[in-house]
């Protein structure tokens, strides 16, 4: 490969994870059979992923995730469905941050349940003009409804309603399903000859739809799609497609390579080509050049032209149509570009058979 590509960016930070805040956390006072959350509002840290667990009084009391209980692994909040009077005590949240081995644990926070009972409520979920995903779960007493392995035919609004003997309340929520670039299409290292067209192309596939942009030996173009109308030297190089929407960024890399070649023959033909009378023959001119060269055929010392009978083919081959004795002779094929010239002969025999064959030179 000739030329230069550039990798994804990439940048260094140290991790770390800094300790809770020292201030004295609030108590949460909530009646027997109301829902509560206790705020877990981890301190400063880096990378973004964090694991969370609350502690019951003391370490290493864990509360355990059961249908009343949920620890929300972004914010590390803790919802309890129901409070009971056993819920009653002194939380704290422990955070840890597995890519630096190291954890801190909150402030304790009451939580005080009150005698007075909460009349709990029946608790429904529904999709707005959709029904539920077949393969949700309703959790935690019905206060979470949980969509595991999310596709997008999952989105839209989803309806959570709460009802008892005092009333009726209902909350919506929009699920918007989104994903990182995927290619659908993408470049490949390529050969072309000089003064060719060519058009590079990439599709990505993504939620949003990714933007595609593009690089040449590390510089970058303008346009999502590379037209080029008569290819030069100076276009070959390494190319690269970079799709990115805000979930990530892809790259797909190759080279185009712009080949000038002087005309010549491969396989050039020495034995005579049979053709049936009154029937057909291809002959055809075996040349590679480049620029595409321009192919004109002649038998014995006549240049021969399109005619009823007779067709050059955009390949260079040459057709003929109802073969008759006067076809015979030699037919030389004559191929030029800016780099060079070459021709090609070979006999054509007449035989009487009938059948049609094409021969191949």
């Amino acid at each position: 490969m000739y030329g230069t590509v550039v990798s994804q960016e990439a940048s260094v930070q140290f991790g770390y994870l800094d300790l809770f805040s020292p201030e004295e956390r609030q108590a949460v006072q909530v009646k027997e059979g109301q829902g509560a959350v206790l705020l877990c509002a981890p301190p400063p840290h880096y990378p973004d992923e964090l694991s969370f667990r609350w502690i019951l009084n003391e370490f290493p009391t864990f509360i355990p995730l059961d249908m009343r209980h949920f620890v929300s692994q972004i914010t590390g909040n803790l919802y309890i469905s129901k409070v009971e009077s056993s819920d009653r005590g002194n939380y704290s949240c422990f955070t840890s941050s597995p890519s630096i081995s190291k954890s801190v644990f909150s402030k304790f926070i009451p939580l005080k349940p009150l005698a007075e009972r909460y009349p709990v409520p029946a608790i429904r979920w529904s999709r707005k003009g959709k029904i539920l995903p077949h393969n949700h779960e309703v959790r935690m007493a019905g206060a979470q409804l949980f969509i595991p392995n999310v596709q997008f035919n999952d989105s839209g609004v989803y309806i959570c309603e709460a009802e008892n003997h005092k009333g009726k309340d209902s909350h919506h929520a929009n699920l918007s399903v989104e994903a990182h670039p995927e290619w659908v299409e993408h470049i490949v290292n390529t050969e072309k000859d000089l003064y060719s067209e060519y058009t590079m192309s990439c599709i990505a596939k993504g939620v949003p739809k990714p933007q595609i942009s593009w690089l040449k030996n590390g510089e970058p173009l303008d346009g999502t799609e590379l037209r080029f109308s008569r290819l030069t030297s100076d276009d070959a190089g390494m190319y690269q497609c970079i799709a990115e929407n805000r979930h990530g960024v892809i790259y797909a890399n190759a080279e185009l390579r712009v080949f000038a070649k002087t005309t010549f023959f491969y396989a050039k033909p020495v034995y005579p080509l049979l053709a049936p009378k009154n029937g057909r023959v291809v002959i055809e001119c075996k040349a590679k050049a480049a620029p595409k060269p321009t192919i004109t055929w002649s038998k014995d010392t006549e240049l021969l032209s399109n005619s009823s009978r007779m067709f050059i083919w955009d390949d260079g081959s040459l057709e003929i149509l109802n073969v008759t004795p006067q076809d015979e002779g030699r037919y030389t094929c004559f191929v030029e570009n800016d780099w060079g010239k070459a021709n090609s002969t070979r006999p054509l025999v007449v035989t009487g058979k009938l059948q049609p064959i094409s021969n191949k030179a």
